[in-house]
């Protein structure tokens, strides 16, 4: 084994062992991640890197991401491995998207924010929709999210017709008047 090869082992043996070490938090959610879990989501790391075409040291942004998510109601064991992949590969897409505008955090916050409130745990509305219309705003000037964090700002470009609730109550109270 070349140094390369060994150094290349050792770094992914580290990332595995850093996700492992997120089950001390996680499994109060009923989260757990494998051994084979921790191996799949560091081998899938490197290839969505290399096809963002990103570098990046150190661990990455799956144990950020396990501490956003975890206490998410749309993600469950079954669905927990698989998630993580996809939030990993959505969170590297938009984050080259913005123009790398964002701090990792905001677009975590922005992230998870959507995808509890306005995508209701869907992973290709959260993708097309909401990161698309904020990476576009982004790339057009918006910068309202420094001051936010990245919170409570899809409300400021969001072309959708939401329900609301007060309204809803409002409307039933007269119609039963």
């Amino acid at each position: 084994m070349g140094n390369a090869e060994w150094m290349l082992a050792v770094v992914k043996e580290n990332q595995i062992k850093a996700l492992k070490e997120t089950n001390d938090y996680t499994e109060q959610f009923g989260l757990v991640l494998t051994e084979e879990d921790a191996a799949l989501l560091v081998n899938e790391r490197m290839d969505i890197l290399k096809k963002q075409e990103r570098v990046e040291f150190g661990e990455g942004i799956l144990p950020q991401l396990i501490q956003v998510f975890c206490d998410s109601s749309y993600l469950n064991q079954e669905n927990y491995r698989d998630s993580l992949t996809r939030l990993q590969e959505i969170f590297y897409e938009f984050k080259t998207e913005a123009l790398e505008q964002l701090t990792d955090e905001e677009l975590l916050n922005f992230m998870r924010e959507q995808f509890d409130d306005i995508c209701a745990g869907d992973f290709d509305y959260l993708e097309g929709t909401c990161l698309k219309n904020f990476a576009e705003a982004i790339r057009a000037g918006y910068q309202g999210f420094i001051g936010s964090c990245g919170r409570g700002e899809y409300e400021h470009f969001d072309d959708v017709t939401r329900w609301n609730k007060e309204l809803y109550l409002q409307v039933l109270n007269e119609l039963n008047s």
